[in-house]
This record gives structure tokens, sequence and C-alpha cells, in this order.
């Protein structure tokens, strides 16, 4: 049975957001760049929990954690907030144990709800590589459309440039 819960990331969760990343690093590295270059060892991890403290303070970044009972088993992000419209962008990842169970799903789809109601989003967007068949299925599950092709739009981990589906939710 699952007893799952969503709150955002803070400085005490240092340790096990570390070990959630690293014990994922495989799959994240092409489609979480950002996060794997910053979450390289625990100190450079409180590092990077502290700045996102501060960029939650400034609204300008929103990082969630989902738990099961007390173990951090994903990670479902607002980032690239444009207030003049309001949107946002967001990014979400489970850990390989818990993949397929419908939590992400689930999770994804009550924080959006409580997300919009709080701050007002008007559309909300997922920027997804064509390989990332599985996050394409949940933004899909999700009510996302897709409304385009970015080319040549995200740098991974090992350099390569590849181009990116966009899809959108208008709330």
């Amino acid at each position: 049975m699952y007893n799952f819960t969503i709150r955002l990331l803070t400085v005490e969760d240092t340790e096990v957001f570390f070990e959630l990343i690293q014990n994922n690093k495989s799959r994240l590295e092409d489609f979480f760049a950002g996060t794997i270059k910053y979450t390289q060892t625990k100190e450079s991890t409180l590092n990077y929990c502290k700045t996102i403290e501060s960029k939650i303070k400034q609204r300008a970044y929103y990082p969630y954690l989902i738990f099961n009972n007390e173990e951090l088993i994903g990670f479902i992000d607002f980032k690239n907030i444009d207030w003049s419209i309001p949107k946002a962008e967001l990014g979400a990842f489970i850990d390989i144990n818990f993949e397929g169970k419908g939590i992400i799903t689930k999770s994804f789809t009550t924080l959006l709800e409580s997300v919009v109601k709080t701050h007002g989003f008007k559309k909300l967007f997922c920027r997804i590589s064509q390989r990332n068949v599985k996050s394409i299925a949940l933004a899909e599950r999700c009510g996302f459309c897709l409304e385009g092709t970015i080319t040549k739009d995200y740098r991974t981990t090992n350099g390569e440039l590849i181009d990116l589906n966009y899809y959108g939710k208008q709330l």
C-alpha cells in the first residue's frame, strides 16, 4: 500500500535528495542535466538546496518531493516561471523502483491542481525529449497537448544538443 505525500524541498532534505539523484543518475543524466551537475557530492547538494530555498522565497522555482511514508521516491518541479503570463515549466521523475505504479501520474495531477490554485498559473508546459517516451506519456495522461518541436533546444550531460517536444496545458 502506498501512502504518499508531496511537499516543497528544504535544506533538511539534502541527504535524501542526494541519494535519490545518485540512485537514478543514469536515468536522469540526459533529461535533468542541471540537477545532476549540482548534486555530484553531498556538499554540492547542500549548496544546491540552499540556492533552491532562496529561489522559492523569490517565487522563481518550486521543487516538490514525493514521499512514500518516509522514503523519498520522486521529484516534480515548477521552473522557468514567467509571472507576466503567468506560466511555468514542469519536470518530474520517480525512483526506478516505483516506476509504473501510477504514483507519478497521481502526484502530478494532485500537485497541478494545488499549485495552479495557489499561484494562479494560466499555462503549464513541459519540454520533453522525443526519446523520453515515459515523460511524453505522463504529460499526455495529465492533459498536456503537443504544441510543437523546438530544435536544438537542450544540451544533455554529455554535451549533445537535442530537439524537445513542447507540451502545453492551458488552465
